[in-house]
């Protein structure tokens, strides 16, 4: 087989302000071009190197797009030579630069084009776009492999819908032998395993002598996707480890006071003042670190922007409180608060991600009998101090945002400029509650340990479940390489 070093060209081709020199930035991950909500903003084919590998190169082209398809269209059918005429006509550069751009864009294509990207709005349904079948029998012209790429879908829907948007498609395309492939990629809101599968499509489409370097490069730019998505779960596990590993002394006010404070609770609502404190010191870290984890996570993926996240106050209520309990006291507090629950109910808002739900969550303090079994609860704990710290309850909540909040920057198109946070699509939740419940056992159990690796190896699972339920034509190449 032929080892020597190919280079793989792909020109992306469009009607004009639809969204390549986007969609360029967020193959790239590089502010290539100019982008702006106008036609033509684009004049000159711009090739860039997307991957390296073993000698070979993959080079993306952002081209001009089309304008008035219909008189291109003409021009080509009207003209022995088409190519040849666009250079040698030299008027169109400056009585008509449109349609000069235009030319630009198919000679690019034809001279330097292996496959070609058409990228088409979904905005409006195919047979509506005017433009879209004299495109299509430029493309034919060409005489290159097609992969029609969906742009503009809009917020991102659930699976099922998009599937049957993508199929209404390629029935519409059906009849055009050269398209290989048409496939949802919005420049806005897709995620790394939509271009992995691109770039099998690309393998797939293009010559048998070029196919094996173009597994090789797109090996080269999984991999390095790969590295980055288990970075991204590192420095969530990290997080939650570090909010499960807290622990914020409170202030003991003695018994007497304690005590009062319990029955003013209980009676009226409130609570301890110091315990407050506490709690919301707790919460303030948390929030801290969450802000933290999230531009570590905008840093990973090549995005820019201040990124913060935001916990609600009412979060310092779900703070579990750790007390130590009096050896001489202890029968006497174990009946006071027997079979008490202690709980508040709260909304969870993280970073632009509002989840609303009511939490309950609290601490049962039964019975502790005597002063023997009193002083055991207090060795086990290792608590010298009253302290508060996040229960289980909060600790998966934590990790079912981390996961989202992932998922955010994972589809976050660079064209889309600096990093800002968005609300998270209704479906995605419970897609990723599923693949969390397939591994309760296995995250409690990373939750009680100090080092984060255990919970990375769950965080990272779960991810790539929640991956191919959003994305299910990439399930096959999700599994770890």
């Amino acid at each position: 087989m032929d080892a020597a070093p190919r280079r793989i060209s792909i020109s992306l081709l469009a009607h004009t302000n639809v969204g390549k020199t986007t969609l360029a930035r967020t193959l790239l991950g590089a502010d290539v071009g100019e982008v702006r909500d106008a036609a033509h903003v684009t004049e000159f084919a711009e090739g860039h190197e997307l991957v390296t590998a073993n000698g070979h190169a993959l080079w993306l082209w952002d081209t001009p797009g089309f304008g008035d398809s219909v008189r291109l269209l003409q021009r080509l059918e009207s003209s022995a030579q088409p190519v040849l005429g666009f250079l040698r006509d030299t008027w169109d550069r400056f009585a008509d630069r449109p349609f000069w751009c235009s030319q630009q864009a198919l000679k690019n294509a034809r001279e330097e084009a292996d496959v070609v990207l058409y990228l088409a709005s979904a905005a409006e349904p195919p047979g509506q776009a005017g433009y879209l079948e004299p495109e299509l029998r430029i493309l034919g012209w060409l005489g290159k492999p097609v992969i029609v790429l969906l742009n503009q879908l809009g917020a991102p829907r659930a699976p099922d819908v998009e599937a049957a948007e993508v199929a209404q498609w390629r029935a519409a395309l059906a009849a055009h032998g050269f398209v290989k492939a048409v496939l949802p990629l919005d420049a806005f809101a897709r995620c790394w395993v939509q271009e992995s599968v691109l770039w099998r499509c690309v393998e797939d489409a293009l010559d048998a002598p070029l196919q094996p370097a173009m597994a090789a490069l797109h090996a080269a730019w999984r991999a390095r996707r790969e590295r980055t998505f288990e970075a991204s779960m590192q420095v969530l596990a990290e997080f939650v480890a570090a909010a499960a590993a807290d622990r914020e002394p409170v202030d003991d006010p003695g018994l007497s006071t304690r005590l009062r404070d319990w029955v003013r609770s209980a009676v009226v609502g409130g609570g301890d003042d110091a315990e407050a404190k506490a709690r919301a010191r707790l919460a303030a870290r948390l929030d801290a670190a969450a802000s933290a984890c999230l531009q570590r996570l905008v840093a990973l993926h090549g995005l820019d922007g201040a990124a913060a996240a935001r916990i609600a106050d009412e979060l310092a209520g779900l703070a579990v409180v750790e007390a130590p309990i009096s050896t001489a006291k202890g029968g006497m507090i174990g009946g006071a608060l027997g079979g008490a629950a202690l709980g508040l109910k709260a909304d969870l808002a993280t970073g632009g991600l509002s989840f609303g739900a009511g939490l309950l969550v609290g601490s049962v303090l039964g019975a502790l009998g005597g002063a023997g079994i009193v002083r055991g609860v207090n060795k086990l704990r290792g608590a010298e101090a009253p302290v508060v710290s996040w229960g289980q309850a909060v600790l998966a909540r934590l990790v079912r945002d981390a996961l989202l909040r992932y998922l955010a920057v994972a589809h976050f198109g660079r064209g889309r400029g600096a990093w800002r946070e968005v609300g998270a699509p209704a479906h995605w939740p419970a897609m990723v509650d599923t693949a969390i419940a397939a591994r309760e056992s296995a995250l409690a159990d990373a939750l009680a340990m100090p080092d984060p690796t255990p919970i990375a190896v769950v965080l990272a699972a779960a991810g790539r479940d929640a991956l191919c339920a959003l994305h299910p034509t990439a399930a096959p190449w999700l599994a770890r390489p």
